[in-house]
């Protein structure tokens, strides 16, 4: 009965004349793509008996698989006067990002299959961007005690987290591993030692101490990867580094790939693009954690894109209210909107750093895919999960111009190029500019 209703409400959509660009195959063409049953169906040529309900113009534009986001915080439960799971998703597919994971920080957090169930039934209802739950490594996120891992999988998390608190006791992160690695799991680490972080909040440099800011040495992060990468090779057990900062970190995590560690990492799409100095005067909008640090580990992190040592780009989205924002830096909340800007500001990259648009996109899609457990490709029979955009409209970043219900960001202001016209989930679309 459901299959019946399901296919009723799928459209056969044919898009002309797009630019395909599939990042996994690193392929680049002008050709038709045929879409049926929530499925591609056809590349160039219709498949037999396709007859096109609806059409799309693509134009001068660019077909692409959709953005996957390996860290973007939705706000609920908990915390819906700062962003609602309507809104964000909302945002998302604005973005053209129809794949995205959230953090289990939330209020309560991720640690039960109950809740899981409730937030992944929430989001389907709304229709809009696929979500992907990443489950609480302990309970309450308290770094003591180890949640049911493999109860949590079964309601769908597709990986294991601490958030932004870290687990001091080593003991502990060392039986969660163990645990993690006797089931497959991959757990998603952020790499910081929190005796060295204190009541940090920007980079230990030159730039905090003019400032008179407590500074965050680089030293916290490595000291991180070092134990992490330890107990990788005493346990076996995949992990992810969310949100690499520092050129050193990037050369650990390097020297571990060569190792032949199961190892992965990202870097958030700020840190790209950013650096201390811009703080300026104390401008809280350039808050974030792990904080911006120096301009060599700025180019350490594009030269890591480049070169593969880190796998991904995520937006770490986290909308904040003004409350949390418009207070001195050193209390103002952490973090910036960014589901909306993850693909302007990645196309940005590219074009800085001279990198093909494949191997850009591949960085926000087909890559971030693989490790959420699924393909995203442009190949026959592959899910119609799709955007598309155009790679030379300009567009400013004002607060009018932002569906997600947080306003907080350093690119307020800023002219950026690459406008998302469609994007498409299960082959339905769900955002038209």
């Amino acid at each position: 009965m459901n299959k019946t209703k399901i296919t009723r409400t799928m459209k056969q959509i044919v898009i002309r004349n797009g630019r395909l660009i599939d990042p996994l195959h690193g392929t680049d063409t002008v050709a038709d793509l045929f879409i049926a049953e929530g499925k591609i169906a056809g590349i160039g040529a219709a498949p037999a008996g396709f007859v096109a309900e609806d059409a799309i113009d693509a134009t001068g534009l660019v077909v692409t698989t959709g953005l996957v986001d390996l860290a973007a915080r939705l706000r609920e439960p908990g915390f819906e006067y700062k962003a609602t799971l309507e809104s964000e998703m909302a945002a998302a597919v604005a973005g053209g990002v129809t794949s995205i994971c959230c953090p289990p920080d939330t209020d309560p957090p991720l640690d039960k299959p109950g809740l899981v169930t409730m937030l992944r039934q929430r989001a389907k209802n709304h229709d809009l961007a696929r979500l992907y739950p990443v489950g609480a490594l302990t309970v309450g996120l308290n770094g003591r005690q180890i949640t049911e891992m493999a109860q949590l999988r079964e309601a769908g998390c597709v990986a294991f987290s601490q958030g932004d608190v870290p687990i001091a006791d080593l003991q502990v992160l060392y039986r969660a591993m163990q645990y993690a690695a006797n089931f497959g799991f991959a757990l998603r680490l952020r790499p910081e030692e929190a005796s060295l972080v204190n009541d940090g909040v920007a980079h230990d440099g030159e730039y905090a101490s003019r400032l008179g800011l407590t500074g965050i040495p680089v030293v916290a992060e490595t000291i991180a990867i070092a134990q992490i990468t330890q107990l990788m090779r005493a346990t076996g057990c995949r992990v992810h580094l969310a949100r690499v900062s520092s050129g050193a970190g990037v050369a650990l995590v390097r020297e571990a790939k060569q190792h032949g560690l199961p190892l992965t990492c990202d870097v958030d799409i700020n840190h790209v693009h950013l650096a201390d100095v811009d703080i300026g005067y104390f401008n809280s909008q350039y808050r974030f954690d792990p904080p911006l640090r120096g301009v060599r580990d700025r180019d350490a992190i594009v030269a890591g894109l480049i070169d593969g040592t880190i796998d991904a780009i995520c937006s770490d989205h986290s909308p904040v209210d003004d409350d949390g924002k418009l207070l001195p830096f050193a209390e103002a909340e952490r973090g910036a909107t960014g589901l909306e800007l993850l693909l302007p500001l990645t196309l940005a990259w590219a074009e800085r750093a001279g990198v093909s648009l494949p191997q850009a996109l591949a960085k926000v899609s087909s890559t971030p895919a693989a490790m959420v457990g699924f393909e995203a490709s442009l190949s026959i029979g592959a899910r119609a999960d799709l955007t598309v955009f155009d790679p030379d409209a300009s567009w400013r970043v004002t607060t009018d111009a932002l569906k997600s219900q947080g306003k907080n960001t350093p690119f307020l202001g800023y002219e950026l190029k690459g406008r998302v016209r469609h994007t498409l989930v299960k082959g339905k679309r769900v955002f038209d500019a």
